[in-house]
């Protein structure tokens, strides 16, 4: 993409009402744009970023057997009332139509995936069934704070499995829970599995997925030797303490913000809605229930909250907007500059390398690589009059400090 025809601008302000590192960066970075506190636009830099967090998302979700489709954001109040969240979830949003209906705005599916999902389960032979969607939630909360991470309107992954047993789905929840660590490896993250309190979702203990960050809403407490770590709220385990598992580690208190979460539902949708399954003997059985969230959208303001530097965001390869920046510094020999920096642009899309390729040509030097680290895309190659007398180009990694000239017949090899 040529960032002269790109909707791309990048700002040397700092938003003072935003605390967050990640909220400040997204915006001046030119990711997101906020409309009002909680909800964003996500410009086409973020877009990007989305996109590739869910294709990561989706490939691990598609590999452990889940389907996917994509239900409505509007629900009927009705359904909301069948399972009693009409009047005890505080944070759904709630709409008054001129027919005089009331509805509700999604911030989770169950009323609608249950229905949907056992009308067209008849015997115990069509279960296990997992399904998922990645759309966008609503929740009405009272204070939207910390940029992407706590938002109004976001973009969620949510699974839902049914199952015979509660042996069966803690059987899929051990995969899911597998799948889950994959895809916060391949963003980057280094997430730690916590027992929480299910809360309005359920009455059983619950899992969350948990980041390390300063900018979280959440206090955890976890082993430095082994993989033991608990929410606070719900343990009387202090900071200090020997870790409960006897691997002679102690327990850390630190700051996280939740970037995944799983609910053992029991059977109480299918119950509600009065929709089973027929069991091996021909009886009427209700299916035990798990959902499974991802955060999106706050995956996105997580990675940008952690991965930075004094200059700007750090991506990971294979969640950044590009993979490579090419910049040409035309100075005297603009000509010549162009039609090297054109012709290696076209070569690099030719070979499947995602390329943002700025080609301005009344910007300074210091303002590319200013708006370059500030992006934050991996790999960034510079040519200029000085790479053209040797026939190479700069190469600079933007994690490494170093630079290294790079010969225009090998760039591809590196990249």
């Amino acid at each position: 993409m040529r960032q002269t025809k790109y909707f791309l601008k990048t700002s040397k302000t700092v938003s003072e009402d935003e605390p967050t590192v990640n909220g400040r960066l997204l915006e001046q970075a030119g990711f997101v744009s906020k409309l009002m506190a909680g909800v964003y636009t996500y410009l086409p830099l973020g877009l990007r970023v989305l996109n590739n967090i869910s294709k990561i998302v989706r490939e691990e979700m598609n590999a452990v057997g889940a389907s996917e489709l994509l239900m409505p954001m509007l629900h009927p109040k009705e359904i909301w009332q069948t399972t009693g969240g009409w009047d005890n979830i505080d944070v759904l949003f709630k709409i008054n139509s001129r027919t005089e209906k009331e509805y509700a705005l999604g911030q989770s599916e169950e009323e609608v995936v249950t229905p949907l999902v056992l009308s067209r389960v008849q015997s115990y032979k069509d279960l296990p069934l997992a399904v998922y969607q990645i759309g966008w939630k609503f929740r009405d909360e009272l204070r939207a704070k910390s940029g992407l991470l706590r938002g109004r309107e976001f973009l969620m992954k949510d699974m839902y499995s049914f199952h015979v047993s509660q042996e069966d789905f803690d059987r899929f929840y051990a995969e899911a829970k597998q799948a889950y660590f994959k895809i916060f490896t391949r963003l980057g993250l280094t997430a730690k599995a916590t027992e929480a309190s299910g809360g309005s979702f359920s009455q059983k203990i619950s899992y969350e997925f948990m980041v390390l960050t300063d900018a979280g809403e959440d206090d955890i407490l976890y082993c430095e030797t082994c993989d033991y770590c608990v929410n606070v709220e719900i343990t009387e385990l202090k900071s200090g303490a020997s870790c409960p598992k006897s691997c002679g580690g102690l327990l850390t208190q630190g700051r996280a913000s939740e970037v995944g979460n799983v609910f053992d539902l029991g059977q109480k949708y299918g119950k509600d809605f009065g929709l089973g399954f027929t069991d091996v003997g021909g009886n009427k059985q209700y299916p035990v229930m798990g959902c499974y969230g991802i955060g999106i959208s706050r995956l996105m303001g997580v990675i940008a909250e952690t991965m930075n530097d004094p200059k700007g965001i750090l991506w990971p390869e294979n969640v950044a907007p590009f993979k490579v920046h090419l910049i040409a510094l035309p100075g005297k020999d603009a000509e010549n500059v162009f039609s090297a920096s054109d012709k290696l642009y076209a070569e690099l899309i030719e070979s499947g390398v995602e390329v943002l390729y700025d080609d301005r040509a009344d910007t300074s030097a210091g303002e590319k690589f200013a708006d370059s680290d500030l992006i934050g895309i991996p790999h960034r190659v510079i040519i200029s009059q000085k790479t053209l007398a040797d026939a190479s180009v700069e190469h600079k990694k933007r994690n490494e400090d170093k630079s290294s000239l790079v010969s225009l017949d090998q760039v591809r090899q590196i990249l």
